[in-house]
């Protein structure tokens, strides 16, 4: 298992590239991970939310794993492995462990309002499957699931050795901070891009983003600066950064992200339907915003 030190920094909450044809495009996500990679991405986060893990097949989900797994050896590599059903969250966890991702995380079962040891016995389960401990996908704006950390059985989950930590795409950080003070042992890793620098203050070791995957480069100086003790330059550029989020979150996060790497020379296909891709009018106001704010390097 892999240090804290190890573990830290950023990454990119990969996309699922597709071709012409809808098909899951291997290629084009490698050349994406490749500009991470030397952008300095510590590693990414793998078939996620940002790569619309639950508009794809289970035959998808796989074959990005296999994709991504290519960089394996010079980055960290999180398999997302969120299902509703444990025993597909078990089948993709085994999976991404023989293709030598260092570990999985996976959202709360979500739509049905499975109780806290139902959730738990989820964690246990994959923990068991894939021989290490899990990282935690909290995001209940989605999921609408919460962690209550007064709950005997989410404490004991934390405590048990079968949980690595969390991944907080939550804004509520005190959660998060509350998560981490019930075992020293338990890494953390901010969720929302928005936040990064708030994270970093209350211990996350890294930050896991969407936007990474188009904005690297920006996202690594804030880190860097606030790591050095530049808060103050590094809140600057957070701002910046939060300008650029706000506009593509009011256009749809997933097809702006799509967008604008096409845009930077990296097609990826478009988001898959229900997602609309963006009119002229919202690529104006997106690429005015990001053209005036992003920093580049």
């Amino acid at each position: 298992m892999k240090t804290r030190e190890q573990l830290g920094g950023i990454y990119a909450a990969s996309i699922t590239a597709y071709d012409a044809g809808g098909r899951v495009d291997a290629a084009a996500l490698q050349a994406v991970m490749e500009r991470n990679l030397r952008e300095g991405a510590a590693g990414f986060f793998v078939g996620g939310s940002s790569g619309e893990c639950f508009l794809l097949t289970e035959a998808e989900r796989i074959q990005v794993f296999e994709a991504a797994a290519a960089v394996r050896g010079r980055a960290n590599l999180i398999a997302h492995v969120g299902a509703i059903g444990t025993g597909e969250a078990v089948r993709y966890a085994k999976a991404a462990m023989a293709l030598g991702y260092d570990f999985c995380a996976a959202t709360a079962p979500f739509y049905y309002g499975f109780s806290p040891k139902e959730v738990c016995s989820y964690y246990y389960a994959i923990a068991e499957a894939s021989g290490a401990p899990v990282l935690i996908y909290n995001f209940p704006g989605n999921t609408h699931k919460e962690f209550d950390v007064a709950n005997p059985d989410y404490i004991a989950l934390f405590r048990s050795g079968a949980i690595l930590g969390v991944k907080q795409t939550n804004y509520n950080l005190f959660q998060m901070e509350r998560i981490l003070n019930l075992n020293p042992d338990l890494i953390a890793f901010d969720g929302y891009d928005e936040t990064m620098v708030a994270g970093q203050a209350l211990g996350c070791i890294g930050s896991i983003g969407s936007t990474f995957n188009m904005m690297l480069p920006h996202y690594k100086k804030i880190f860097t600066l606030f790591d050095a003790g530049k808060r103050q330059e590094a809140l600057a550029l957070q701002h910046k950064a939060n300008n650029c989020m706000e506009a593509m979150c009011r256009v749809g996060l997933i097809p702006a992200i799509k967008y604008e790497l096409a845009r930077q020379g990296y097609p990826v296909g478009d988001a898959r339907a229900p997602f609309a891709p963006l009119n002229d009018e919202q690529k104006a106001y997106v690429d005015a915003v990001l053209d005036r704010d992003l920093v580049t390097e």
